[in-house]
């Protein structure tokens, strides 16, 4: 029962601090809101529902965290994004020298401003892969390969901007 106890006083001065939570996020009591502007795509190579699909998934991982609301401006909080590459090139190559698997990356920019706190800033690049094998074209696997890598993207963000790991 005193373990009990000393179990229950630990987590309760823990969480109550404001600064670390269960979620594993690390975001300071006084930040209420952020702001995800849709994400620009300037990669030369054209995915029509990339930009789209990563804010989405951005906008979905931030709403989970109970003590951020989402507004359209000004934000305490501001997370940037930019895809920057998209590319696909073969990562193993045969004896005929025919490519066996391809690899598609996905490159993001990404300017995290914390206005209250600004030296949580973050100004970063992320990158993220998935491998196909070549006998199947790219449109075939193009949207799995892609949800994959937006899944990768945001954890890393999330990580990178409010988890600060």
């Amino acid at each position: 029962m005193k373990k009990l106890f000393s179990y229950i006083v630990i987590a309760v001065l823990v969480s109550s601090c404001g600064i670390y939570s269960f979620s594993g996020t690390s975001i300071q009591p006084d930040v209420k809101t952020i702001t995800i502007p849709y994400v620009e795509y300037t990669a030369l190579r054209v995915n029509p529902s990339l930009s789209n699909d990563l804010t989405e998934a951005l906008k979905e991982k931030y709403r989970k965290l109970p003590r951020l609301e989402e507004v359209d401006v000004d934000g305490d909080l501001e997370l940037v994004c930019t895809v920057t590459g998209y590319d696909v090139k073969a990562t193993a190559v045969t004896a005929n020298e025919m490519a066996s698997q391809n690899r598609l990356t996905v490159t993001v920019k990404v300017e995290f401003s914390n206005r209250k706190y600004p030296e949580d800033d973050v100004n970063s690049n992320y990158s993220a892969y998935e491998d196909f094998d070549a006998t199947m074209s790219l449109d075939a696997v193009e949207a799995g390969l892609c949800e994959t890598i937006i899944e990768k993207l945001v954890e890393d963000i999330f990580n990178a901007t409010v988890a600060q790991w």
